[in-house]
C-alpha cells in the first residue's frame, strides 16, 4: 500500500491511497488541475483513480468532484445523506452507498462515524492484508469505542488543527472559536497528540499530522504539543510528519 497527501489544511484536502488493484483518492478538496498535477509528480495518471471516498460534503474535502465525476468517472463512495444533498449525482451511475464496511477486492474500508457539523460525517480504516492506515479528521473528538478498531495500525493520518491559546487569542469571531472548540469542531494539538497516545503501537510506522490550522495554528507547535505528551505518556515514537496545504507529502509505502 502507498500513501500520500497531496493537500491538508483549511483550503483543502486530498489523499492519494493506492493498493495492489486500486487508485482511492480520500477527499477531493482541491481543484481539479491541482490534483491532476500532484498526482503526474508521483507517477499517478488521474484518468486511473477508480474510486473516491468523501467523509463529507464540505466544500474542502469535495470541490473537485463535479469534474472528476466529468472527466474521470470513478466509483463516488458517500453515505445516503450525503448522496442526498448532491442532486447534481443522482443521474451518475458509479454511486457506492457505504453504511459501516465497504469491500474492493481485498481491501477493506471501515467506516467511522465521526462528530462534526455537516451532514453525515466519516473517518476510515483501510486496510489490505497486513497494510492498514487510519483517516481521522474533521470531527470533535474521537469516541472511546472506536479506539479498539483503530489502535495499532501501520499510518495514522491525524488532524492537529489548532493550537488552543491561538485560537483563543486570535481573530475568529466567538462564534467561530466556539464552533472549532466544540465536539462538532476540529482536533486540537492536545486533542491528537492525546489520542495517539492510545492508538500508536507496535506496528505502527508513521504518523502524520494533517489540517492545521494557517490561522491557529503552526508546525513547530503541533510538533512540541505531540512531543511533550508523548514524553508525559511515555510514548516512544518519533516518526512524525507534518502535512502542508499546497504541497504533497512523502509517498509512504506500508
Amino acid at each position: 500500500m502507498k500513501i500520500c497527501v497531496l493537500a491538508s489544511g483549511s483550503k483543502g484536502n486530498v489523499t492519494y491511497v493506492e493498493t495492489k488493484k486500486h487508485k482511492i483518492l480520500l477527499d477531493v478538496g482541491k481543484n481539479y488541475k491541482y490534483i491532476k498535477e500532484q498526482l503526474q509528480s508521483i507517477d499517478v495518471d488521474i484518468k486511473e483513480i477508480d474510486y473516491v471516498l468523501i467523509s463529507h460534503l464540505h466544500d474542502d474535502h469535495i470541490s473537485a468532484l463535479e469534474t472528476l465525476v466529468r472527466r474521470v468517472k470513478p466509483t463516488i463512495c458517500l453515505t445516503r445523506p450525503m448522496f442526498l444533498e448532491l442532486p447534481d449525482l443522482n443521474a451518475y451511475e458509479r454511486i457506492l452507498i457505504y453504511e459501516d464496511d465497504i469491500y474492493l477486492d481485498d481491501v477493506v474500508v471501515k467506516s467511522i462515524k465521526s462528530s462534526h457539523d455537516a451532514t453525515d460525517s466519516r473517518n476510515f480504516l483501510i486496510e489490505e492484508g497486513d497494510s492498514s492506515v487510519v483517516y481521522i479528521t474533521d470531527t470533535g473528538y474521537v469516541k472511546a469505542k472506536n479506539f479498539a478498531i483503530v489502535a495499532n495500525k501501520n499510518i495514522y493520518l491525524m488532524e492537529s488543527n489548532h493550537d488552543i491559546e491561538m485560537l483563543n487569542n486570535g481573530p475568529y469571531p466567538k462564534w467561530l472559536k466556539k464552533r472549532v472548540l466544540s465536539d462538532y469542531g476540529h482536533l486540537s494539538n492536545n486533542a491528537a497528540s492525546f489520542y495517539l497516545t492510545k492508538l500508536i503501537g507496535p506496528n505502527t510506522k508513521k504518523v502524520v499530522l494533517m489540517h492545521l490550522s494557517e490561522t491557529n495554528n503552526s508546525k513547530d507547535k503541533s510538533l512540541l504539543t505531540l512531543t511533550d505528551t508523548f514524553k508525559e505518556y511515555e510514548v516512544d515514537f518519533k516518526n512524525v510528519i507534518i502535512s502542508d496545504q499546497n504541497e504533497k507529502s512523502e509517498v509512504i509505502e506500508v
